[in-house]
């Protein structure tokens, strides 16, 4: 289906349910639910009908954790955290047409049937399994209960499911040095149990041509896909050891078993749309229209690390149910998966007090201060930082001396001069410029929007005001007022000020609602239901003419102070360490301190042979300038054959500390390039001996 903005489009807007048990940071606002607000405004100023669904995952083990460290049962736990994140998000103006949960009995209904439609198809299989038992916690770990070493990037905080820095699926026997994340014990054993999996290796055909049919999708989210396609799907598994979920049904019942948490939490897109259309509107009408009417357009907004189970795993489970299934439900069209926001340079941590989370944040200043900021630096295809300087910078400079700036210029002209009403203007050459140049930056406001993007629109926006300015300035309507004959021009350049303003207005509006409603009710626009105001009639510079606005009684903003910024640092960070150098596209840089401990070598492979406990793994012997029987572990096999590697001279990282990988330590780690389907290790363009220095 080709993407497009046709005004009446059907259009459904999920973004990644957010777990219910903490308050999120803003890395976690930016990786979804904000940028999916801001588009579900765009749609509907675009005249399409949109509902955006968005909910807890309550069931799983994060949830249990969190509710033993309470000291509260886990139903009245998720309780009272779905209250405190539904008004967090309302706080932050992020406009849900429906905010749910997993645990609605709507979810348990629409899981089980989805579960009965695979056992039928043939796509759900019983396996014996090995879990992790911990002697000391007297109960069976399921994933997130489990962490340790990543054996593929070798991440010492890995969880049991998927490892957070590289995004790979694990089952928590794959961890290296597993302990209970209960305990801290690592007194583990290994047991047998019996559970159900998806037969993904079954479905594989039929993702594979789904995703290959996918023209729009941003490249980050086609190559997670493609890379997991080329490594070959396995069975998962969709149900497990746990008192707290969704109970298989009928004669599938098993007391100690519930549904896996990432088989029903993506099913609660499904089912909080239903509840959405059923209780809430009243219409049942409207499930099948947004969930299965093929024209309807269906975009997801996810962080990285759920790109797999969005583009592989979760389109699985509904092309299994559609087989047969007189009433399919649609797959989405767009899967827009963000990179990491990191703060001031290192990970959010709220038990290092570094960063600040969502409900925080609303106490130091109003939601669209970091609505702005949060948009101008979102990590859409790279990792960004949350910077102070950066925050502070782009509320000063972009908010109050540019927008706020022009809206002070407007309304003193306007009351001192024209008895607060917008004038009428004689537009010349340079109004003509001036409209061209804002018809040109819209057309790419919309081109951009149209790619799903939110740093460029919003880029274009702040470069509207910056030619308000330059176009004010120049005009210099503190001369022209003076005079009979050249009072003209002054009303043509404040006229022109005030639509100008109108038409950034509304433009910011899907960014920053709460500003953008602001200036309008300035600019005499009390009545105007923005929705109403339709892109395709926003560039009109008649408007306002003769329109009274209201006196300014206040700045539009409030400058944020050094000693404010001082003051947050203490409270959320960074710690001087922390404090990296960025560029004005926000981009984290590592410091000559840093990077000079990173110690670069030529080795020459000796050896080279299949690990004996992986499938993508080879021992590599290396001569390192020193020692013959030097040992690297790496994830080359599918690329190169054993023979083409023998005598080959690669780059290592050398004091790297050695780590067990799948039961052999690894002495270092080989540097490679990869690019979709291809892997390539690295080596020097000419001969050098062993041990060479990389500088």
């Amino acid at each position: 289906m080709k993407l497009g903005f046709i005004m009446g489009e059907k259009v459904l807007i999920t973004s990644a349910l957010p777990y219910i048990n903490s308050i999120k940071h803003l890395g976690n606002l930016i990786g979804s639910i904000l940028p999916a607000d801001v588009f579900t405004r765009f749609q509907k100023l675009q005249g399409n009908d949109v509902v955006y669904i968005c909910g807890t995952d309550d069931h799983g083990t994060p949830a249990e954790i969190s509710a033993m460290e309470n000291n509260i049962p886990v139903d009245e736990f998720c309780d009272e955290m779905y209250i405190a994140q539904k008004k967090i998000y309302e706080d932050w103006n992020i406009d849900f047409d429906y905010f749910g949960r997993t645990h609605d009995v709507e979810n348990h209904e629409i899981t089980q049937e989805i579960f009965l439609k695979l056992m039928d198809n043939g796509y759900v299989v019983e396996k014996n399994s090995i879990q992790l038992y911990s002697i000391d916690d007297k109960r069976y770990l399921p994933d997130r209960f489990v962490i340790g070493i990543c054996p593929h990037c070798e991440y010492d905080n890995a969880r049991g499911d998927q490892c957070e820095n590289c995004t790979t699926l694990l089952d928590p026997t794959d961890l290296i040095s597993p302990k209970s994340s209960i305990s801290g014990s690592l007194n583990l054993e290994e047991r047998d149990v019996k559970h159900y999996y998806i037969d993904l290796p079954k479905l594989e055909s039929k993702i594979k041509n789904w995703i290959e049919s996918q023209k729009n999708w941003p490249q980050t989210s086609i190559s997670i896909a493609k890379k997991w396609l080329k490594e070959g799907l396995k069975t998962r598994a969709i149900t497990r050891n746990l008192d707290w979920g969704i109970d298989l049904p009928g004669e599938y019942y098993d007391p100690e078993k519930v549904f896996y948490v990432w088989f029903d939490a993506p099913i609660g897109y499904i089912s909080i749309t239903k509840k959405w259309a059923d209780k809430i509107k009243g219409d049942p009408k409207l499930f099948s229209q947004f969930w299965k009417d093929k024209k309807t357009i269906y975009y997801q907004f996810l962080g990285i690390d759920n790109v797999p189970f969005h583009a592989i795993t979760f389109p699985g489970t509904i092309l299994g149910y559609n087989e047969k299934n007189k009433d399919p439900y649609n797959l989405t069209n767009y899967i827009k998966g963000f990179q990491w926001l990191n703060w001031e340079g290192g990970k959010f941590s709220s038990s290092q007090k570094r960063g600040i989370f969502t409900d925080k944040a609303l106490e130091h200043f109003p939601a669209d201060y970091w609505r702005y900021y949060l948009l101008l630096i979102a990590p859409e295809r790279q990792d960004t930082s949350f910077q102070w300087k950066g925050f502070q910078d782009a509320v000063n400079n972009d908010l109050n001396n540019l927008l706020g700036n022009l809206v002070n210029r407007l309304t003193t002209f306007t009351s001192r001069y024209f008895e607060n009403t917008i004038p009428e203007a004689k537009k010349g050459d340079r109004e003509i410029e001036l409209i061209n140049s804002f018809q040109s930056a819209f057309e790419s406001y919309i081109t951009e929007f149209k790619k799903v993007e939110f740093q460029k629109p919003l880029k274009i926006i702040r470069s509207l005001w910056q030619e308000l300015n330059k176009y004010f300035q120049e005009k210099e309507p503190w001369n022209t007022v003076k005079e009979k004959e050249t009072i003209y021009q002054t009303k043509t350049t404040v006229s022109m000020l005030a639509h100008g303003l109108r038409i950034t207005a509304i433009m910011l509006f899907p960014f920053t609602p709460k500003i953008a409603n602001k200036v309008l009710l300035i600019l005499g626009l009390e009545e105007l239901n923005i929705n109403q105001e339709r892109y395709d009639k926003l560039l009109d510079w008649r408007k306002l003419e003769n329109i009274k606005i209201p006196i300014l009684e206040k700045n539009l903003f409030e400058k944020i102070t050094d000693e404010n910024i001082d003051k947050l640092k203490k409270l959320y960070g960074p710690v001087e360490s922390d404090v990296v150098m960025k560029d004005e596209d926000n981009i984290n840089y590592l410091s000559y301190d840093d990077f000079s401990k990173v110690k670069l070598i030529t080795v020459k492979i000796l050896n080279a042979i299949e690990h004996p406990n992986a499938d993508k793994l080879l021992v590599l012997t290396v001569n390192d300038g020193e020692r013959q029987d030097r040992t690297i572990v790496a994830g080359i096999k599918n690329y190169y054959k054993i023979d083409d590697l023998i005598g080959k001279d690669i780059i290592i990282v050398d004091n790297l500390k050695p780590t067990k990988i799948r039961g052999i330590l690894s002495e270092g780690m080989l540097l490679a390039a990869e690019d979709e389907d291809i892997v390539s290790y690295l080596e020097p363009n000419k001969k050098v001996k062993e041990g060479s220095k990389i500088k």
